[in-house]
């Protein structure tokens, strides 16, 4: 019994090592949108924004209820966000009513409200 109870934590431990290493959590104050992260996904309210300091202005964290994440910038002529993580570019439209900034980037969507880029 007590080799069985060993052997079981053993995998335990090399199962959570497997898993490899956990993205910070949002910081206090980040504000919940709706998203919808990979391909055929529903939206729901699962995704946190920070607003952090970057080199050429406010930059907008997208944090993944998975871990994962992705990182937005104002364009410069304010007609959207422009995707500054990762390869893909952000695919942006005004969708609902009231209206709300759609952004799509590879196979994830986010929904920003107009008051997004207040505050902090």
């Amino acid at each position: 019994m007590i080799r069985l109870c060993a052997t079981l934590g053993l995998i335990a431990m090399l199962a959570a090592c497997d898993r490899g290493a956990v993205q910070p959590q949002a910081e206090p104050g980040a504000k919940r949108i709706d998203c919808a992260i990979g391909e055929g996904s529903d939206f729901g309210p699962d995704c946190l924004v920070e607003k952090v300091s970057g080199e050429q202005g406010p930059e907008f964290i997208v944090r993944h209820p998975d871990g994962g994440f992705q990182r937005l910038r104002i364009a410069p002529n304010r007609s959207g966000m422009i995707a500054i993580s990762g390869a893909d570019e952000a695919v942006n439209e005004l969708v609902g009513e009231p209206k709300v900034l759609q952004v799509t980037v590879g196979e994830d969507r986010y929904r920003f409200p107009a008051d997004i880029d207040a505050g902090k």
